[in-house]
């Protein structure tokens, strides 16, 4: 270290923009984004309906398996159009929901994080990973009985 500038802990404080595409093989990403400040408004049935409607016509990606929690959301999608990056697929839908449900204090966090899945790395055993969120978190006894997870196309690895 030179001088007085100060330590910092190597690592990303926001993720790596773009997703590498790879052409003729799986591009599953997992997606991650915040409610603004972490507030507690996304676990109800208002805004999973909405987010499921938004999905299903913002095409440039496609939305598969989602959960949603009281202050972040988990989705797995991928791309269909690739003129459009992630960020501004993200940036897209963000803002067709917000049109959509008319309450300005839902927010979400500027940005998403995503990790592009690797061959190597199984989808099952990460969506059963998403769907344990609800059990780590103490709210629910069983998997199956958190009900702000869903489908939205069916994409395939």
């Amino acid at each position: 270290m030179t001088g007085n500038a100060p330590f910092s802990e190597p690592g990303r404080e926001n993720p790596s923009p773009g997703v590498h595409i790879q052409l003729g093989r799986p591009n599953f990403v997992l997606l991650t984004v915040n409610a603004e400040h972490r507030e507690p408004w996304l676990a109800n049935a208002l805004v999973q309906k909405l987010l499921h409607q938004t999905w299903q016509e913002a095409t440039a990606w496609l939305a598969s398996d989602y959960l949603i929690m009281p202050n972040h959301l988990h989705l797995f999608c991928a791309p269909r159009d690739l003129a459009f990056t992630i960020e501004q697929w993200i940036t897209y839908w963000k803002r067709e929901f917000r049109r959509k449900h008319g309450h300005g204090e839902w927010r979400f966090q500027s940005r998403g994080w995503h990790h592009r899945l690797r061959e190597d790395e199984d989808y099952s055993a990460k969506w059963l990973y998403v769907q344990e969120n609800p059990l780590r978190k103490n709210l629910v006894a069983r998997i199956e009985d958190w009900p702000y997870k869903g489908r939205v196309h069916d994409v395939r690895w």
